[in-house]
């Protein structure tokens, strides 16, 4: 470490990464956010996703996590698990949260987001200095500068596994400038390699970057066209090596991308031009936009390069042109899905903004490397940037009353700086320190308000979480209390604090969300009455007394609502479980021609309950007609966006006595569930058509359809047989046609005790494989309560292992004749492919580092061969005596 902070790279990285670590801390201090302040950290997928796939780590490298590497056995009824490792965290920084306690999660996540910013920061210095010398202060401030762009301060500190590529496109750059010029070429691999594992996405854009780059300083570079096109050679083959290292979990992210549920198509949009401009300035957050705030300083310098005439003509031209033309590219369709690997994102739509952040950076400092820019370039900059401030103030991004006084302060700052900086006077340290000063205290100032800023609006924007708290503790521990995986699971409740509550606080459910959340998982679920979120990618929990017996949860955690959102009100109920009697996780059906294809759910029609029947193999619902009134007790209209159902809606002057109703009749005594995947608000049995105090069912769903409510129970149907729903609705709403349904409980648990007599007496999992012992000599076909996802091979005692078939979105093995055992193990697609191209791309690496060691090795014989000889005198010689004392 001193040796590293002796020398003007390291002291740079150094002080670039403590600048960038206190800008983000006190900018947290001043929001007032977690850990520094009541304000939870925990937006959108930092809550839903992030902070759960860490957690699910630290369970996993702790020894107590459901599963392996192979099967998440938590969440979705068992889900792959390597391809969520790969997009979430396979970064080296995420084993990090090893060492935190399990109940500080958020917490973890937060250093090891400090720590990626940090380390962005530090490469980018070093990376300045490798490029260009320079003045080691000037580097380190840059490098903050990259570290804290607006990309990073709007949208990857709640995305952490992009700060991956924050951090490997600088070091990117540098293996471009090792190769050309053909040092540590075993580095430039493993720093690929490394770049590819943590984070393939944003490292396919920094890699895109980095290509850019590099062809650029050759082209600004002396050498000849051999050596460039040499240069250019080794690039790519340190490249192409150390993407078949990462090929193991690349092509396992590939392969579970096409198997996963399509979510939503979108057409990309440019911004308009004074959106873009105005994310150039400080305090000017905004969703969808590109993020392209780099701090005043490096804006002016930037803005400066072209007018810099101590900076050769090439150079100036070169970096400019090579800024604008990435520039352009994120506003262009095409270029626009070049970057974004051909698919236009779901979410942000300018996720690459982080590559034009690093160009405008190493451009400011090709400026300041030639020398503090003269009169003339500062002042044809500052009216740029005066340009700049003057077409963004007409937007929205600048309407803010903060944000064009802290452009102009942080243009004033800036500006004084680096006229102070470039002013000569005998001993003019002072004046040095002065405008070093200014610029620290400038690039502090803006960065840490727009940190503050965003963190804040983001609140405001996005959706929020608790982090961990008493609530997760009350659950994690029903959870443990409760637990008899696998003799049966236990689901950590509908009543979901965050979309992954299974990875959070334990159980085996069907929540699962993930941008890899498998195709057959969401239609299965959907079909059998569940609700989702993201369009599907976010499915939850179904609290279902039919599906509970289908996926074999025997326990059931019951929850109040998550006081830390304000969708339903508290209800004063407290952390329960309730258990029934489930047939084991395999059970064996009779008639094996139900097994089809791999992917075949054909047989799911529009009712729930009749798709939930054909999956426990009886009849249990009695579906009855419906009457629907509005709250003015009239018909309401039909659906007009060709769902079948009416509509209803909440009346400006609706009251208690006058809501929404759905009467109908049932068998007495039948639990009465309700199914309205599009209503949004409540709905409860009313007085009189319930046995007793029945729960109040509540439904979220929103139109354009992002998410939709999962079937409810509404309770028990009274002696009479009829019931009166009440809804309270918060928007217009469809009931669909067939929206209810009435179990008959005597019916399940009938076919619940077929289902044990004839299933497994022992079934063990282990990370990829289920092993089931079943009753001797059975026949038909052997059913596992998982979804039948791409990768499982089963095979009955001991017969070769083949493709398991599919039971309507299940696992599902033929018994051909009789068998008394079935065994099934996970095999991620891809992972074969995967594996050999990196067996193939580490043989490479050995046998070039074998090749080389064994020419460096030759050159150092034929080396010593031709050094010239010393000859001993000869005796003969009458000379030699004199020769012999008279040498040195």
């Amino acid at each position: 470490m001193k040796w590293v902070a002796q020398r003007p790279q390291g002291k740079a990285a150094l002080f670039s990464a403590a600048f960038a670590v206190a800008v983000l801390c006190a900018a947290d201090v001043v929001a007032r956010s977690h850990p520094f302040g009541p304000r939870t950290r925990s937006v959108n997928d930092l809550g839903n996703q992030y902070v759960p796939f860490h957690a699910h780590l630290w369970d996993l490298l702790h020894g107590r996590g459901d599963g392996g590497l192979l099967v998440n056995w938590r969440s979705g009824f068992g889900s792959s698990f390597l391809p969520d490792l790969g997009t979430y965290v396979s970064s080296p920084f995420a084993l990090l949260v090893a060492v935190f306690p399990r109940d500080e999660i958020d917490l973890a996540v937060y250093v090891v987001t400090l720590l990626k910013v940090a380390s962005a920061a530090a490469a980018t210095a070093w990376l300045l200095l490798a490029l260009r010398p320079g003045r080691w202060w000037a580097a380190g401030l840059l490098g903050s500068s990259y570290a804290l762009c607006g990309w990073t301060l709007a949208d990857a500190v709640h995305n952490p596994m992009w700060l991956d590529g924050l951090i490997f496109l600088p070091l990117l750059c540098l293996v471009g400038e090792w190769a050309r010029r053909g040092r540590r070429p075993f580095l430039c691999v493993l720093i690929v390699a490394l770049a590819w594992t943590a984070n393939f996405y944003t490292a396919y854009m920094a890699t895109l970057a980095a290509g850019l780059v590099l062809l650029l300083r050759l082209w600004l570079g002396d050498l000849s066209r051999r050596q460039r096109l040499r240069a250019v050679g080794r690039a790519a083959l340190v490249t192409v090596l150390g993407m078949g290292l990462a090929a193991p979990l690349v092509t396992v992210v590939y392969f579970g991308t096409r198997h996963s549920f399509p979510g939503r198509t979108r057409q990309f949009v440019p911004v308009p031009s004074e959106d873009l401009l105005a994310r150039l300035l400080p305090g000017t957050y905004g969703y969808g936009t590109p993020a392209v705030f780099v701090g005043t300083t490096a804006l002016l310098l930037a803005l400066a390069l072209p007018f810099h005439r101590a900076a050769p003509a090439r150079v100036r031209a070169g970096w400019t042109l090579l800024v604008l033309g990435v520039a352009l590219s994120m506003q262009w369709g095409p270029t626009h899905l070049l970057w974004h690997a051909f698919a236009t994102p779901q979410g942000s739509s300018y996720r690459q903004a982080f590559v034009l952040c690093a160009l405008l950076v190493i451009a400011a400092w090709h400026t300041l490397s030639y020398g503090v820019p003269g009169p003339r370039a500062l002042g044809a900059a500052g009216a740029l940037l005066a340009l700049v401030i003057a077409f963004a103030s007409g937007g929205e991004r600048t309407l803010r009353a903060f944000s064009l006084p802290l452009a102009v302060l942080a243009a004033v700052g800036a500006l004084g700086g680096l006229v102070l900086l470039g002013v000569r006077r005998e001993g003019g340290r002072p004046l040095a320190v002065l405008a070093v000063a200014l610029l620290v205290c400038t690039q502090f100032g803006e960065a840490a308000v727009t940190s503050a800023a965003d963190t804040r609006l983001r609140l405001g924007h996005m959706d929020d979480y608790a982090p961990w708290g008493a609530r997760q503790r009350d659950q994690a521990a029903a959870i443990a209390g409760a637990d008899g995986w696998p003799r049966y699971r236990t689901d950590p409740g509908r009543e979901q604090t965050v979309g992954n509550d299974p990875l959070l606080v334990g159980g085996q459910g069907a929540q699962y969300y993930s941008s890899l959340t498998s195709d057959v998982l969401s239609r299965t679920l959907t079909a059998l009455g569940g609700g989702w979120t993201s369009r599907g990618r976010s499915v939850q929990s179904l609290d279902n007394a039919v599906t509970d017996a289908i996926f074999s949860v025997g326990a059931r955690v019951h929850s109040p609502p998550d006081p830390h959102q304000n969708w339903f009100p508290q209800d004063g109920s407290r952390v329960t479980v309730t258990r029934q009697d489930v047939p084991p996780l395999v059970t064996v059906r009779p008639h094996a021609d139900r097994a089809d294809g791999p992917t075949d759910l054909s047989a799911f029609g529009p009712s729930p309950y009749r798709n939930q029947e054909l999956l426990l193999g009886a009849r249990v619902y009695t579906v009855p007609r419906l009457t629907v009134r509005t709250a003015a007790g009239k018909p309401p209209s039909a659906g007009d966006d060709g769902r079948p159902g009416v509509r209803v809606g909440p009346l400006p002057y609706a009251s208690a006595a006058r809501k929404p109703t759905i009467t109908g009749g049932c068998p007495a005594g039948s639990e009465l569930y309700l199914w309205a995947p599009h209503l949004s608000g409540t709905a409860r049995l009313a007085d009189g058509s319930a046995s007793g105090a029945e729960p109040t069912g509540r439904f979220r769903s929103d139109q354009p359809v992002t998410k939709i409510a999962p079937m409810q129970r509404l309770g028990r149907v009274g002696d009479l047989g009829r019931f009166r729903i009440e809804l309270s609705p918060n928007r217009t709403s469809l009931v669909p046609e067939g929206a209810v349904g009435c179990l008959d409980t005597t019916r399940l648990r009938t076919a619940v005790e077929e289902l044990k007599a004839t299933g497994a007496t022992r079934v063990s999992v282990s990370d990829g494989t289920i092993r089931a012992e079943l009753p001797a000599h059975s026949t038909g076909v052997a059913v596992v309560a998982a979804p039948r996802i791409s990768g499982w091979r089963c095979a009955a005692d001991n017969a070769p292992a083949v493709p398991a078939k599919n039971f309507h979105g299940l696992i599902a093995v033929p018994l051909y004749g009789s068998a008394s055992s079935v065994t099934c193990t996970f095999h991620p697609p891809g992972l074969r492919l995967g594996t050999a191209v990196g067996a193939v791309s580490l043989t490479a690496v050995l046998l070039l580092g074998a090749t080389g060691a064994v020419r460096r090795r030759r050159a150092r014989v034929a080396l010593t061969r031709v050094r010239p000889a010393i000859a001993r005198p000869s005796p003969d010689d009458p000379t030699a005596r004199e020769r012999v004392t008279t040498a040195p």
